[in-house]
């Protein structure tokens, strides 16, 4: 049952269909996990840097974050390649994959902080693995930002990322991109 308060202090009562409002939330998640599982395979297999990282190493990470536009209202998800793992944040999603392959392992999905409470055990938006994200993000943040224990040593991730951005100045200029 859904409650509003109108102007003259009275309420109006409306009654949902408890099962269109859940299969409406079943569409909702199925949208997100589209919108979720196409951004990490586009940026995978499309994203120029990631490509070039697989090439010379045996995993990536995917860092995603979603950013609201100057309307306010649009939000744009960005997707980033990285050899590291980054800091935790709120409104953040992390996954770390292995080269070449199909092989992805969600690191953590944090909503914005103001939504936590919506993903509690019980709600219909309960989702295991956003709790069990917000959780570490909250008691062990130290941890869940601890990197891997097969990740590259900073040095050789460093270099690794050094050698790419030299090829692809290297690539931009025999375009004539880029001055000599």
């Amino acid at each position: 049952m859904y409650m509003e308060k109108m102007e003259s202090n009275a309420i109006k009562v409306m009654k949902l269909n408890v099962l269109d409002t859940h299969d409406r939330y079943l569409e909702l998640m199925k949208n997100f996990s589209n919108i979720m599982s196409q951004g990490c395979e586009d940026c995978l297999k499309k994203n120029p840097l990631s490509l070039a990282l697989q090439a010379k190493s045996p995993y990536i990470y995917i860092f995603a974050h979603p950013r609201t536009g100057s309307d306010g209202a649009t939000k744009t998800m960005y997707w980033q390649p990285r050899l590291s793992k980054p800091k935790a944040q709120s409104n953040s999603y992390l996954f770390r994959c292995i080269s070449r392959t199909d092989i992805v392992k969600t690191i953590w999905m944090i909503p914005n902080e103001e939504t936590w409470g919506q993903h509690n055990k019980g709600n219909v938006t309960e989702q295991n693995i956003v709790r069990e994200s917000i959780w570490r993000f909250i008691f062990e943040r130290k941890e869940l930002e601890t990197p891997d224990p097969d990740d590259l040593p900073e040095q050789a991730a460093k270099a690794i990322m050094r050698d790419v951005i030299k090829q692809h100045k290297t690539t931009l200029k025999q375009k004539k991109i880029l001055p000599e």
